[in-house]
Parts: C-alpha cells; sequence; structure tokens
C-alpha cells in the first residue's frame, strides 16, 4: 500500500518540488527531462473494437430486452441493449422540489496536499527502455484553480446532520437533477451532493492524474480535510461521519478514484458509484508496492483483502477504452475482472455492461444514473 506520507516526497523527488512549502514560481523549479533514447509514443489506440459480452472469461451476465434496466434491488451482472434513452428522472419534474447549488472554487496556493503539477508542454509519455510498462514523463510545478459545487435539497433541514455524496470531475448538473427527483419521490435519503471539480490535465504527469490514479488514501484526505470543512462553514450544512451515510462517484479516472476513496479509507465511505473505472495501470509516479496500479484493484487487493464493507456499483460499455501498448490497459477486461473478484469475495455490487456505447458514454448514464444512485444507497438507515 502506498503510504499517505509517501505521496509529498515522491511529488519532491519527481518534479523538484516540495508540498510542504508553499508554491514557489514554476521558472524556479527544475523540469523532469525524459531521457533521449527514450521514443515518444502516445499509448496508441486504434478505433476501439466492439466486445461482445458473452466472450470467453468474462462474467456470466442476465441479458435484459433493449431499454430495460435491472431492479435497483437486484445483485449481479447485466447487459444493456443498445438503446439508451434517457430516464424519466433526469428531467426536471413539476411539482418536485429543487434543491440550491452554490459553487466556490479552490486554488492550488490554498493546499496542503496538491500544490499543483503539470506535464511538460508539447510532451508525451515515454516507455522507460528498462521497462515499457512504466512511463517516463516530464513534470513541473504548476498552479490551479478548481470549481465546487455543493447541492443542498429542498428538504434539507439547515443545520442537521445529513448523508452525502462526492464525485469527481463536477461540477455534475445531471447528479442534481437526478437527486432532487429521486428525494422527492423518497428513493434515495435527503442527502448532500459535493461535485468537485479535477486540478486540471489528464493522464500521466498531470494534477487529474495524480489525484485520480494515485493508489492511496491521499485524494480522500484532500477532500475530508480541505473540501468538506470549506462545504459545512459556507452553507450551513453538517455532514455525517458514519461511513454508511457517505458515498462516491465518478467516470474514467475519476471511478478509480472513487473507488479507492473507499478501499484506502473504509473508515471514511461504504459506497462506490463508478462508470467507465480506470481499473488500468495509470498510476504515476511508479510505486513498486502497487507496482500495476489500479489494475492491482482485481489483480491482488480485492482478492487477497478480507471483505471491506463497501456496496459498489459499476458500468463499462462494449466500446469502451482499450489501448495496446501492455496488458494493463483495458477498461472492458478491467471492469470484467472487478465484477468477477467483487462475486468471489460475496459484495453487493451491480456490474452493467453496455451495448452500442462508449466510455463514459452520456447516454448509458443518462439511463442508468438514478438506478445506480438508488443500488448504492439500498440498505442505509440513519443512525
Amino acid at each position: 500500500m502506498l503510504r499517505l506520507s509517501s505521496i509529498p516526497l515522491l511529488i519532491r523527488l519527481m518534479t523538484g518540488f516540495d508540498p510542504a512549502m508553499a508554491q514557489p514560481p514554476v521558472q524556479q523549479a527544475p523540469a523532469q527531462q525524459a531521457p533521449a533514447q527514450a521514443p515518444a509514443v502516445r499509448g496508441a489506440r486504434p478505433p476501439t473494437p466492439t466486445r461482445d459480452p458473452n466472450t470467453p472469461g468474462y462474467v456470466k451476465a442476465k441479458e435484459l430486452p433493449d431499454g430495460a434496466l435491472p431492479s435497483a434491488k437486484e445483485d449481479g451482472n447485466f447487459i444493456l441493449g443498445p438503446t439508451h434513452s434517457a430516464a424519466p428522472e433526469m428531467s426536471v419534474k413539476e411539482g418536485a422540489p429543487q434543491g440550491e447549488i452554490f459553487e466556490f472554487t479552490i486554488a492550488s496556493k490554498d493546499s496542503k496536499i496538491y500544490p499543483g503539477i503539470a506535464r511538460e508542454p508539447n510532451t508525451v509519455a515515454r516507455p522507460d527502455p528498462a521497462d515499457p510498462t512504466k512511463m517516463i514523463i516530464g513534470s513541473h510545478p504548476a498552479p490551479y484553480t478548481r470549481k465546487v459545487a455543493v447541492y443542498v435539497p429542498k428538504q434539507y433541514v439547515p443545520g442537521t446532520e445529513a448523508p452525502f455524496i462526492v464525485g469527481a470531475d463536477g461540477p455534475d448538473r445531471t447528479l442534481f437533477t437526478a437527486l432532487d427527483n429521486l428525494i422527492a419521490e423518497k428513493r434515495v435519503p435527503v442527502m448532500i451532493a459535493v461535485s468537485i471539480g479535477n486540478g486540471s490535465g489528464d493522464g500521466q504527469g498531470s494534477q487529474r492524474g495524480l489525484e485520480y490514479d494515485t493508489m492511496s488514501g491521499l485524494y480522500a484526505e484532500f477532500v475530508e480535510k480541505e473540501v468538506l470543512p470549506l462545504v459545512e462553514k459556507q452553507y450551513n450544512v453538517r455532514l455525517t461521519k458514519d461511513p454508511e451515510g457517505r458515498a462516491t462517484m465518478g467516470c474514467s479516472s475519476g471511478g478509480s478514484a472513487a473507488m479507492a476513496m473507499a478501499w484506502y479509507r473504509t473508515d471514511l465511505y461504504h459506497r462506490v458509484l463508478s462508470y467507465s473505472g480506470t481499473f488500468v495501470y495509470q498510476q504515476w509516479p511508479y510505486n513498486p508496492e502497487t507496482p500495476h496500479g489500479a489494475w492491482g484493484f482485481h489483480e491482488t487487493l480485492i482478492p487477497n483483502t478480507p471483505k471491506k464493507p463497501l456496496r459498489i456499483w459499476m458500468h463499462v460499455s462494449d466500446r469502451d477504452n482499450l489501448s495496446t501498448r501492455d496488458n494493463y490497459h483495458d477498461w472492458v477486461l478491467a471492469n470484467q475482472n472487478m465484477a468477477k473478484v467483487l462475486a468471489a469475495k460475496g459484495y453487493s455490487y451491480q456490474f452493467i455492461f453496455a451495448k452500442n456505447a462508449g466510455h463514459c458514454d452520456r447516454g448509458v448514464k443518462a439511463q442508468t444514473l438514478p438506478l445506480a444512485l438508488e443500488y448504492v444507497w439500498r440498505g442505509y438507515s440513519r443512525k
């Protein structure tokens, strides 16, 4: 396991920057140079093939009629048909109370945990000549700002303790609309939603990549120490400390981040919602304790760890991401493997394989988000 305390050291070693200090001007930090002998590659991604849900080695799944969804009461594996019509709960409904939405920004200069990095401009990741599965990247300190959106339902009583959900890559207005309708129909608890923007960039060497693809509880610590206190202070809400009343969600690397938040900080989160989860090897800097990054969830961590009190909803699409640069970048296989190991350990989970869909498919999300939220909050009761 990557220790939380080791991440600032890794940032300092890889970028020449000490997160414990105030952020210096970018020009004062030496840029990390990639070796000239390593040929540049872009992680070749040919047109994504359509995967058959009945491929040998995939989980056995129940194929549903086109347009149908499983019940929120059902665990297991399901195959959605090719038509993805938006659920009625994804539109504003007349008569349904609408919550308030607030926004604020967080600057890198105010963060002790994430002072900010960025990949060197006009560069790409290069394979390590000694190990092509490792990527060498030029990265440097860089400032950022992130937006945070806070949804407070109309039914919330100011100052009372409430369950909540934390979402990645925010603000996510579709989540707020779904919650308006689901709360009104009493299908989920009256909850706060905190939708957090990433710190910019994507992939290895970026701030977003560092936050979402690092296998540790550091991002959960950032949310706990630097985001949630601002939410409570500024909007007169009280967020529960009970992990049963806390959920995480995200898409792509945001999905693997949601899983990491609950896996490494099970004391904080018990509920996970993931679209096209990046349970593949995107972690950077390299860490020998989790040598294949988030691929390790299904490769070693879940199989070799006693069952944790987690409830998980997952999705992947038949045309989801695939990179052939190594054996650790098939999003479909990664999510299939997640379903296998979760089933073997007896977890409460629902896994959706969507036909005629791509990575983080908007149509699939519009079709399934109400189901996903209702499923992931099943069994919650306020203490």
